[in-house]
């Protein structure tokens, strides 16, 4: 009878602190590594930088783009440039243009 009887002290000892060791361990792990803790807080802050960069440049972009557009109307072309650009675009002169050939490392545009 003695050996059971030890059994169960050294149970009861036992068994309470491995208990409360094992769940503090487990909810210390979830703290770290679990869907709301701490590894998780900071790859959301990472998409939240990644986000509002993404925003910005997309402002950005939009400014430019409200630049071209707004150079585009009528009142912001000049009749001189427009000509000479589409000239130059399309390789096209006129009877009495003067023409200088460039070297194809001395590009234009």
């Amino acid at each position: 009878m003695r050996p059971v009887r030890f059994i169960k002290r050294a149970f009861r000892a036992v068994a309470p602190p491995a208990l409360f060791i094992s769940l503090t361990a487990y909810f210390g792990w979830n703290a770290l590594h679990g869907a709301h803790g701490i590894r998780a807080y900071q790859e959301q802050l990472k998409l939240k930088d990644q986000a509002l960069q993404s925003q910005q440049d997309s402002k950005d972009e939009q400014i430019v783009w409200r630049r071209r557009v707004a150079a585009l109307k009528e009142q912001a072309l000049d009749a001189d440039m427009l000509d000479e650009r589409a000239r130059a675009m399309l390789n096209l002169t006129r009877a009495g243009d003067i023409v200088i050939p460039y070297g194809p490392h001395d590009k234009l545009f």
